[in-house]
C-alpha cells in the first residue's frame, strides 16, 4: 500500500501520522522539515539566518564549546560545555579540532578568533551575531544550545533544513515543534523580498518519505 499519494499536500498532523505509519528502521529515525525559500542568495539582505530553541526539543545530544574568558569558562563548562576556554582553545580548533556541534564567543573574544574563519566558516560554525552564537551570557548559552537549541542558516539555493526531533517523539510534540519552527521562518521575511517567500515546505524522515506540507 503507497502511504504518499502523488501531488497532494498533507496538513502537518497527517504528514506526521504518515511518516509514524511508514517508519521501519531498526533506529529513532530523525524526523527532518526542509523549507524552500524565494530568496535572491546572492543579496545579503535576503539571508534568513538565526537560532531556534524547539518547544519539545531535538532530541539529540549537542555538543557545546564556549571560546570565553577564563571567568567566562568556568561558568561554561559548568553548564554543560564540552570545552571552553581562550587563547589554548582557540590553538587547538586551529591545529584541526573540530569535535562540537555549536561554538559559542563572548564579544570581547571576537578580536581573537578571526582567524578561525577558515576552520569554522566551511562548516558553518563561526560565531555571529545573527545566529545567537555570540553573547554575553555564555553560561544560559551553552544550557541553550545543548538542549536542542539549533542555528540555520538558507543554503546556495534557498532552501532550510533542519531536524525538528525523533519517529518516537509523539505526534502533538512534532507537530508543535514543525509548526513553530515555521511560524518562525514566516516572522524572518526580509522587507526586500516581493510576492511569495516559502515556495515549499516538506517533512521527512531519515529512512521515510519525503511529504509536501499544505502551506
Amino acid at each position: 500500500m503507497k502511504l504518499v499519494e502523488g501531488g497532494k499536500k498533507y496538513s502537518t498532523d497527517e504528514a506526521v501520522q504518515t511518516l509514524k505509519k511508514a517508519g521501519s528502521a531498526k533506529f529513532d529515525e530523525t524526523v527532518e522539515l526542509a523549507v524552500n525559500l524565494k530568496i535572491d542568495v546572492k543579496q545579503s539582505d535576503q539571508q534568513v539566518r538565526g537560532s531556534f530553541s524547539f518547544p519539545n526539543g531535538v532530541g539529540r545530544d549537542v555538543r557545546v564549546i564556549a571560546i570565553a574568558d577564563e571567568k567566562g569558562a568556568e561558568e561554561a563548562k559548568k553548564a554543560g560545555a564540552v570545552e571552553a576556554g581562550g587563547d589554548e582553545l582557540i590553538k587547538k580548533i586551529e591545529d584541526g579540532w573540530i569535535d562540537f556541534d555549536v561554538v559559542l564567543a563572548q564579544p570581547a573574544m571576537m578580536k581573537k578568533i578571526g582567524k578561525l574563519g577558515r576552520v569554522l566558516g566551511p562548516k558553518g560554525l563561526m560565531p555571529s551575531p545573527k545566529s545567537g552564537t555570540i553573547l554575553e551570557d555564555i553560561a544560559n548559552g551553552v544550557k541553550e544550545f545543548s538542549a536542542g537549541k539549533i542555528e540555520f542558516r538558507n543554503d546556495r539555493l534557498g532552501n532550510i533544513q533542519v531536524p525538528v526531533g525523533k519517529l518516537s517523539f509523539n505526534e502533538k510534540a512534532l507537530c508543535e515543534n514543525i509548526d513553530t519552527f515555521y511560524s518562525h521562518i514566516l516572522s524572518m521575511r526580509p522587507s526586500s523580498v516581493k510576492g511569495i517567500f516559502v515556495k515549499s515546505v516538506y517533512v521527512s524522515s531519515t529512512m521515510g518519505p519525503g511529504i509536501e506540507l499544505d502551506i
